[in-house]
Parts: C-alpha cells; sequence; structure tokens
C-alpha cells in the first residue's frame, strides 16, 4: 500500500485529538502522523488494503429501473453488488470483498444499534458525454470519511485504499447500471462504516463493517425536479405537531424556499461533531426537516447563537453573494474553524473554482469578479443586505443538491426573497454549476475529474 499523507488532528479537543491519533496508530499505523506521540507501540495488525479483494458475480442480476421513475425517487434500487470488509480489535482488517448486494446480518445488540457509531460519505459518478466513467474528487471524500470514522471511535485506514474499493465498485457496476445511452446522468455512492460488535458495554467499538454500495439516486437540483405524479403528495395540511394552523410558503418562485430555525433548535455546537459525517447528526434534524416541508418549505437554514449565524441549509452548504455598503461584491459562507460545519467537498470545489476564476478584476463572459470570504454572519446581516437591495443571490451546494438556487428564507415571521436574476437561479450560481458540470461529465479535462476503467459484461 501507498500511505496517504494526513496532518495531525488539530480542530478538536485535546482530548479528542489525543484519541484520534491513537485510534489511527493502533489500526492505521502507516499513515500516523509522524510529528505526533501518543505512546503507543504501532499495531502489527493488518490495514485495509484493496489489493486483496475478490469477487464474487451474482447470478441474479436485478433490472435497472427507467431514469426519473417512481423507483429511482424511492432511492431504494441499488446496483447488482457491494464491497464488504470487516475489522476486528484482534485481528484488524479482513480482506475485501465484491458479492452481491444483500442484506447485512446484526445482533441485535449490535454497538451501531444502541450508541450511533456510525458514519458514511455521500458521492456520487457521472456517465460523461465522451461514454466514460468518471468520480470527481474522490480522494477527499475518502479522507473526510477517516475523520468521521475517528471521530467516533471506529477503525482507521488509509484513505486512498478506500478510494481504490470504491473504484472497482463502479467498474463493475457502471457499464451495466449507468450505460453510454445515458451520458449526462450519474448514480449515488454511498461508503458506510459500522461499529458490529455484540454488546451493551458502553466502550469502544471492538468490531466494525466498511461496506459501499450504489444505488439509482433523482436530480434534485433541476428545475422543476420532482417525483411522478403517481407518488404521494406532500402533506397539504400545513399543520403544526399540534394541529394549529402555521405559516405556510405561498411562492411560486422556482428555487429551494427555507424555512430558518427557531432559538431552541440547534443542529450542531463547537466542540461536538457537527464537521463529521455520521447518523448522529441526521436523525436528530429529521422533524424540524419534516415540519418544514408540511409547511411548503423545502429545508431548514440552520442557525446557531444569539446572533443567529447561518450555519447550514438542511445537509448542504450555504452561500450569499452581497454587496457591501462600500459596494464590493462579496461571495460568503460560514467558516469551518468551529468544527459546526461540515466540510463539504462541492464547498471546497465552489470555493476554489470561485477563488481561480471569479478573482476581484477578472470577468467571465461579462460577470464581475468578487471577493470570495469564509467567515461568520448572522441573519440580521442577510435581513439587511435583503432589505437595502444589497443581496445578488444565494445557493445551497452539496451532493445530492449540487448547486441549487435559493429564493425564499422565512426568518422569524418575515419572509426574505432572494433575487434570482436569470428568472430559475441566479447567474452566479448557474455559472459556477456549469463549471462544476463540466468537469464532471468530461466537457473539461480537469485533475478533480477521475475516469475509472470500467469492467465490460
Amino acid at each position: 500500500m501507498s500511505p496517504s499523507a494526513l496532518t495531525p488532528v488539530t480542530s478538536t479537543t485535546e482530548l479528542t485529538t489525543s484519541a484520534i491519533n491513537h485510534t489511527i496508530a493502533t489500526t492505521a499505523h502507516s499513515i500516523a502522523p509522524t510529528s505526533t506521540s501518543t505512546n503507543t507501540a504501532p499495531s502489527t495488525l493488518p490495514e485495509l488494503n484493496a489489493s486483496l479483494l475478490t469477487t464474487t458475480l451474482t447470478s441474479t442480476p436485478r433490472p435497472v429501473p427507467a431514469p426519473n421513475s417512481a423507483e429511482v425517487w424511492s432511492q431504494n434500487i441499488c446496483t447488482d453488488h457491494m464491497i464488504t470488509a470487516s475489522w476486528t480489535s484482534t485481528n484488524g482488517w479482513s480482506a475485501p470483498s465484491l458479492q452481491p448486494y444483500g442484506p447485512l446480518s446484526l445482533m441485535p445488540t449490535a454497538h451501531v444499534l444502541h450508541y450511533a457509531t456510525e458514519c458514511f460519505e455521500g458521492m456520487k459518478f457521472y456517465r460523461g458525454h465522451d461514454g466514460k466513467l468518471r468520480l470527481f474528487r474522490p480522494d477527499r471524500n475518502c479522507k473526510r470519511m477517516l475523520r468521521s470514522a475517528t471521530r467516533i471511535a471506529l477503525p482507521a485506514f488509509d484513505p486512498e485504499e478506500l478510494r481504490k474499493l470504491i473504484v472497482a465498485l463502479v467498474s463493475v457496476d457502471g457499464a451495466k447500471w449507468l450505460p453510454k445511452e445515458r451520458a449526462g446522468s450519474f448514480l449515488y455512492l454511498r461508503p458506510t462504516m459500522i461499529a458490529t460488535a455484540p454488546g451493551l458495554g458502553v466502550q469502544k467499538p471492538k468490531e466494525a463493517l466498511l461496506y459501499i454500495f450504489a444505488c439509482c439516486f433523482p436530480s434534485f437540483d433541476e428545475p422543476g425536479a420532482g417525483p411522478p405524479p403517481t407518488l404521494p403528495a406532500p402533506n397539504p395540511d400545513h399543520l403544526t405537531a399540534n394541529g394549529h394552523a402555521s405559516t405556510v410558503s405561498s411562492s411560486n418562485k422556482p428555487g429551494l424556499r427555507l424555512l430558518a430555525s427557531a432559538a431552541d433548535t440547534i443542529r450542531a455546537w463547537p466542540g461536538g461533531f457537527g464537521s463529521a459525517k455520521v447518523g448522529a447528526n441526521y436523525g436528530p434534524s429529521l422533524l424540524a426537516q419534516g415540519e418544514a416541508r408540511a409547511r411548503g418549505y423545502n429545508q431548514i437554514l440552520w442557525l446557531f447563537g444569539p446572533d443567529n449565524d447561518v450555519t447550514e441549509a438542511g445537509a448542504s452548504n450555504f452561500f450569499v453573494i452581497w454587496r457591501t455598503r462600500k459596494g464590493k461584491l462579496e461571495m460568503v459562507t460560514a467558516p469551518l474553524d468551529d468544527g459546526i460545519i461540515l466540510e463539504g467537498v462541492t464547498r471546497g470545489s465552489v470555493l476554489e473554482i470561485a477563488r481561480s476564476r471569479l478573482a476581484v478584476g477578472v470577468k467571465w463572459e461579462g460577470l464581475e469578479g468578487l471577493e470570495v470570504v469564509e467567515r461568520k454572519y448572522g441573519m440580521g446581516e442577510l435581513e439587511e443586505a435583503v432589505r437595502e437591495g444589497r443581496m445578488v443571490e444565494a445557493f445551497a451546494v452539496g451532493t445530492a443538491y449540487f448547486v441549487s438556487p435559493v429564493s425564499e428564507i422565512h426568518f422569524r415571521g418575515k419572509d426574505l426573497d432572494i433575487p434570482l436574476a436569470n428568472g430559475e437561479s441566479g447567474v452566479y450560481a448557474t455559472v459556477l454549476k456549469t463549471w462544476l458540470r463540466n468537469i464532471m461529465y468530461g466537457k473539461e479535462r480537469h485533475e478533480w475529474s477521475v475516469v475509472v476503467e470500467e469492467r465490460e459484461e
């Protein structure tokens, strides 16, 4: 294996940092930061090794659903195969296995079922317009999954080995499930790790399972995207949990409509685990999300603290573009330094490509350059920008929603209308989305785009 270079973890408390470094040293010593002392002898147990992958192809292939069908919108139709690899504290990592997709076996006392020891990644693979299969910056997802796993005491691994396993699954199932005649489409990938050891003791996991599967997934970011009419419509009653009438969005504008979180509802906090992609970040937010959708909104705009700092939109990162009172054009998003915000791959890509192609003084087809800013800002600042006509546009970014314009934010009884300069989106969101999509689907050659050699049936 070729170890991936990692730097010592420094963004959490000293105790957590020490524990994370200890986990890496004892479960994936080849990537342990050399500058960090854990007072622990490096483990000699086997590490995750993609070169040991065994393959058993399915004898009962599954049918591929039609695009945008009810099956696709169910987000429950997976490809023919998955990859698994198990880990124990006494034997280390097993040889990975590519095998037919199917159920997992867990005891009722499995650690994950009681203590939320689970993390995952969300990513996609794409059928390019040139006929090739591609991944988009998979190294970023694999490194983030390592951070998530070690944050909740799951075993470490070399991110490069995880990347190789993801490539292996795509190469086997890509040709059938994302055929060349479906150029410009994608499938969703979900690498996952869970603690599997039976027993109710509240302690670090002693057994774990890594598994990777691919799932048919709809395009949430397309104008007018929605399930076919045969699927149930959203709840039309727009009632609160107590049955009382509530504020309902009546906007017919395109774009996402966001409901700002209430003062007593917090998604993540400093020193917590908002920066890790773990299931425990999502379950508690579903109640508020469901209520928002019942009232006609797409997602919650999560706020934090006495100043109502803007953090994330649902499970997506959130951006605003506005003019300062001095007339400077800025693109602003919340920072990563306090551990509240998930370091999204799309977020990072938007920031990097905007800094390189939309810098101040640079004009791209007439677009004014802007300053890219990562800092805290509150709803008061956002509300002032809307009221004073300085708001240019806003959008959410992530794997599922990609780059989706925001048209409305409801905050403390007020509807804040966000401009959509071209009718369905802001011009900057449109340009950023086009640039990223061209890379993902091979229209632009770029180092972020990783071509996967597929195995023909």
